[in-house]
């Protein structure tokens, strides 16, 4: 079992940069493959990013490749979403999530994951 919180969303003009945590309070987090989920209103919960036990491989959505980084610090049991050159369609609740299978492309799928945050509200002004 592990619990997982977000924080450092909020409001930012285009152009602009925000830098997510998920700290994990369960144990062995480096168990744990964990991506990152957004959802914005009318529209589908999307996989933006996804990052593999050790943190040497990640998977990136094409909308927002180039723009934001993943990584994470298993010694803190947290993750990192850095997100840069903002744009208001990156505007959405950002959810982390963690599983304990393997990673496989899987990982872009909601059903993949056990483990989600409550979320933090990232909104982008034009």
């Amino acid at each position: 079992q592990v619990q997982l919180v977000e924080s450092g969303g909020g409001l930012v003009q285009a152009g602009g940069s925000l830098r997510l945590s998920c700290v994990a309070s369960g144990r062995t987090f480096d168990s744990y493959v964990v991506g990152w989920f957004r959802l914005a209103p009318g529209k589908e919960r999307e996989c933006v990013a996804a990052i593999n036990r050790s943190g040497g491989n990640a998977y990136y959505a094409k909308s927002i490749k180039g723009r934001f980084t993943m990584s994470r610090e298993n010694a803190k049991n947290e993750v990192y979403l850095q997100m840069d050159s903002l744009k208001p369609e990156d505007t959405a609740v950002y959810y982390c999530a963690a599983t304990l299978r393997d990673w496989s492309p899987a990982v872009t799928a909601t059903s993949h994951y056990a483990y989600w945050g409550q979320g933090t509200q990232v909104t982008v002004s034009s």
